[in-house]
């Protein structure tokens, strides 16, 4: 029964892997959950076989410094409800030495990726495509008290981005330093070194397909630390929705030494792993 539950696993794994190639092997037995294997007999056996996850790094800039800045909004804010607080960041991905640019947007609470876009180059018109896609799936009357926070990158502070923000109805709110936009940059972590560097990426069309392949399965079927590994961010808030405004969970954000998160109920604390880090990116001047 053992080795025929090992071969079931093993193909599940491998289907896994095919959609999620940087899925971790505790989060394959979370998602699995297997009957008759615990947790770290699965972990120690598959670690064996040759799935243990590679971990990459990134060492490069992107954030141009801004002359005008925002305050930080979001230190210490309770956030009780999705599309409270949105975050946003740039990161790049290189093909055959040249260099590509990922626009995030994600909400918060949720950890749902709202909007996003791919570009050749840094200018302000990426983001401004990512941000409408964001707020063409939030409802205006849900956009009440809305904070956008985002590093202090030209590209966040610009007139034209700006100016949709507050059209929207929505503050803007920016951070100092990495921890302060530090769910913005774990999913640019999750994105480039869970998908797209395990995938063969050739082409500006190659990374276009497969960046929407990755936010598919990262919002609608990846489990979430976050969520005591048991849902993606589309299944937390259809299980948000189901809840009695007394059981939905609160955080709190911290942004000060380190980037801590609390949680105001008994669910696990909602704070971002070390890995992946920053991911700053080479900056390249277009004419």
């Amino acid at each position: 029964m053992f080795d025929k539950e090992l071969e079931d696993l093993v193909i599940q794994v491998d289907l896994i892997r095919r959609d999620h190639p940087g899925c971790g092997v505790e989060k394959m037995y979370q998602t699995l959950k297997p009957k008759r294997m615990e947790r770290d007999k699965f972990c120690e056996i598959f670690m064996e076989l040759g799935y243990r996850v590679r971990r990459m790094k990134n060492y490069h800039r992107t954030t141009i410094p801004a002359s005008y800045n925002y305050p930080n909004l979001i230190e210490g804010m309770e956030v009780t409800r999705p599309y409270q607080v949105l975050q946003s960041d740039i990161t790049y991905f290189d093909i055959k030495g040249r260099f590509y640019y990922l626009v995030f947007i994600i909400d918060v609470y949720t950890r749902e990726i709202l909007g996003y876009n791919v570009g050749d180059n840094m200018r302000t018109e990426c983001n401004i495509k990512a941000l409408k896609m964001a707020l063409s799936k939030i409802p205006e009357e849900q956009r009440e008290g809305m904070v956008h926070h985002s590093d202090r990158g030209a590209q966040y502070s610009s007139n034209a981005y700006v100016k949709m923000l507050k059209n929207s109805g929505v503050m803007v709110s920016m951070g100092l330093k990495a921890q302060d936009n530090a769910y913005a940059e774990r999913v640019n972590g999750i994105i480039k070194n869970e998908y797209l560097k395990r995938w063969r990426v050739h082409s500006f069309r190659s990374l276009s397909k497969r960046t929407k392949r990755a936010v598919e399965h990262y919002n609608q079927q990846r489990k979430h630390m976050a969520f005591n590994n048991k849902r993606s961010p589309k299944e937390f808030q259809k299980t948000w929705l189901s809840l009695a405004n007394q059981e939905r969970p609160r955080m709190i954000i911290y942004a000060e030494e380190n980037y801590e998160i609390k949680m105001a109920s008994n669910q696990r604390d909602l704070q971002p792993k070390e890995e992946p880090q920053n991911h700053n990116c080479p900056i390249v001047m277009m004419n």
